[in-house]
């Protein structure tokens, strides 16, 4: 008898486990259920449609070979029967069937099942605050919400917009209002950085900085009170802890929450981050029922913890593993070290493993290194910085995570998956320093800029390198507790002697053997360059002379530039 599967949930997860099994199990009785009428679509690319990238919304549940993704494609090619506008609404594991209802016609039904698939993902949040529910109070959690902001803005109803969140949907959302609409947007983000759970301060404070620059009104440390309407407009105010903006819409991109009310009223476990909880081989406590994509939680692989991750990359290859398993299989997911990438206007960004906060809160003695260097050979035309932070445990020296941005975000996001690949298994500092990679002008420089952070983090935990990266340097310069000692080229340094006058001393390396009887051995300084390698090396140079007091800026003035370019 045919194998009789249901699955709860047609986006990502859920399709990619029926095309799967079906191509096992050509005999199987398969069924999608979706309370939407769209299905099989790309999530991700909601901003990149709201903001023009992509033209039309069909091309998001559009196959590679121009095929629609809708009920049709799936009973015709794939075999696979689906129900959209039906929701599952109770699931009786003791007698193996799932309560349905159409909600076109309120009618309900049970559909049997040998094995359930869970695939109920994740809903926006809407904060709790007043007004989150009013007209022109948008979330990006589906197509429709997507449909109704581009049509105002095709409508030329909007010209101011407020985002709240500063997270990727957040960041990725402005730039589409902001870039080729010439929308007027406001970001609020409640914390004192962007991208607080995915970047730490050095690279989120560029990522700010590139957000700035392009006219997005940054407002962090701000929370929204509430949200009002004006008269008989479709104006908003949004009141913050500080000032009230007049609006045309607002965006709601304060996080999401898996979609578990179904499988909690079903007895299924639940974890710490409120996830369900699945084996390797993606299985709940009941072994006829498995679930993925974002409703579940994950292992991380560098912390040990469970974590959600509400990535269509990791759906995808989580249903391929269940459709294995349902088969009879043994495949297994192990979990994720939470790579992660956006583009911010010019700017690629991307991370894997932790941050330093989180480092610290898992129970790791974190230290970083921080470099800028050309993504070619300096001297191949075309080249452009790219920006790494490298993060290691002080005693074990294993290597926790790594952060990357910059303007060609392809080289970007290559660094961060190399290291991504060898973080699960557990990498350590020593093994950066050394790694192969590929080396031409045109793509890299001889010593990779992966190479370097590792370098660096040597270094530093070796004691000979003594740093501060950028965001500290700047907080911490206007105090006046220390002096910079500038190596660079004394047309470099003109302008900062002129604007800093006595706490400025220039001394180019060339000229520094024979001055540095010039700095006095008792007095604390910065030491700064262009990238942080010449620094380094007089670091090392004035510790020789007794002169033992130094920090120098990690990055050097290439990174002070992008995290602050009025310095």
């Amino acid at each position: 008898m045919a194998k009789k599967i249901v699955i709860i949930g047609a986006v990502a997860l859920g399709p990619k486990v029926a095309c799967r099994l079906r191509r096992l199990d050509p005999q199987a009785q398969i069924t999608l259920v979706d309370r939407d009428d769209r299905i099989s679509y790309g999530g991700c690319g909601i901003p990149y449609y709201v903001g023009g990238d992509i033209n039309d919304l069909e091309d998001l549940y559009r196959t590679s070979a121009h095929a629609i993704r809708d009920e049709s494609f799936f009973l015709d090619i794939k075999g696979v029967e689906v129900l959209t506008k039906v929701e599952a609404i109770e699931i009786d594991r003791h007698n193996k069937k799932v309560k349905i209802k159409d909600l076109k016609t309120n009618q309900e039904d049970y559909l049997h099942y040998d094995k359930l698939v869970m695939a109920t993902g994740a809903g926006a949040i809407r904060p709790p605050f007043p007004g989150a529910n009013l007209p022109g109070v948008f979330t990006l959690s589906n197509l429709q919400d997507a449909e109704q902001i581009k049509s105002l803005m095709t409508q030329g109803k909007v010209g101011n917009a407020v985002v709240v969140g500063a997270g990727a949907i957040g960041l990725e959302i402005t730039e589409a209002l902001t870039d080729l609409w010439g929308i007027e947007t406001t970001l609020i983000e409640m914390e004192d950085q962007v991208l607080s759970t995915l970047l730490g301060k050095c690279i989120a404070r560029a990522v700010a900085t590139e957000l700035k620059s392009r006219g997005v009104n940054l407002l962090l440390s701000e929370r929204v009170m509430e949200i009002t309407g004006k008269g008989e407009s479709v104006t908003l105010e949004v009141r913050t802890s500080t000032e009230v903006l007049s609006t045309d819409i607002v965006i709601l991109a304060a996080g999401v929450r898996p979609n578990t009310k179904l499988a909690e009223n079903a007895g299924i476990a639940f974890g710490r981050s409120g996830g369900i909880l699945v084996d390797r081989r993606m299985r709940t406590n009941d072994p006829d029922i498995y679930a993925g994509g974002d409703c579940v939680e994950l292992r991380n692989l560098v912390s040990g913890e469970n974590t959600l991750m509400a990535l269509g990359s990791l759906a995808n290859r989580q249903g391929r593993v269940i459709a294995t398993n349902i088969h009879g299989g043994n495949s297994h997911f192990v979990g994720t070290v939470g790579t992660f990438c956006v583009k911010v206007f010019d700017f690629g960004v991307c991370k894997a493993g932790l941050t330093y906060r989180q480092a610290k809160e898992t129970g790791y003695d974190p230290v970083y290194s921080v470099v800028a260097q050309p993504d070619h050979a300096h001297f191949y035309p075309n080249s452009e910085f790219i920006y790494v932070s490298l993060l290691a445990d002080r005693r074990s020296r294993k290597i926790l995570g790594i952060e990357a941005c910059g303007k060609h975000g392809d080289s970007v996001k290559s660094r961060v998956d190399t290291v991504a690949v060898m973080l699960g298994k557990g990498v350590y500092v020593d093994e950066i320093c050394s790694l192969e990679t590929g080396y031409a002008p045109p793509f890299a420089s001889a010593m990779d800029v992966i190479n370097n952070a590792g370098n660096s983090l040597d270094n530093i935990l070796a004691g000979s390198n003594r740093p501060i990266d950028a965001a500290d340097f700047l907080f911490e310069f206007p105090a006046g507790t220390r002096r910079v000692i500038d190596i660079r080229g004394e047309r470099e340094a003109e302008p900062f002697l002129e604007k800093f006058g006595s706490n400025w001393l220039n001394i180019p390396q060339n000229e520094l053997r024979e001055r540095y009887t010039e700095i006095p051995a008792d007095e604390p300084f910065y030491i700064i360059c262009d990238t942080g390698a010449r620094s380094y090396e007089t670091q090392v140079f004035l510790s020789s002379k007794g002169i033992v007091d130094t920090l120098h800026v990690q990055g050097g003035y290439a990174m002070i530039k992008v995290t602050d370019p009025e310095f």
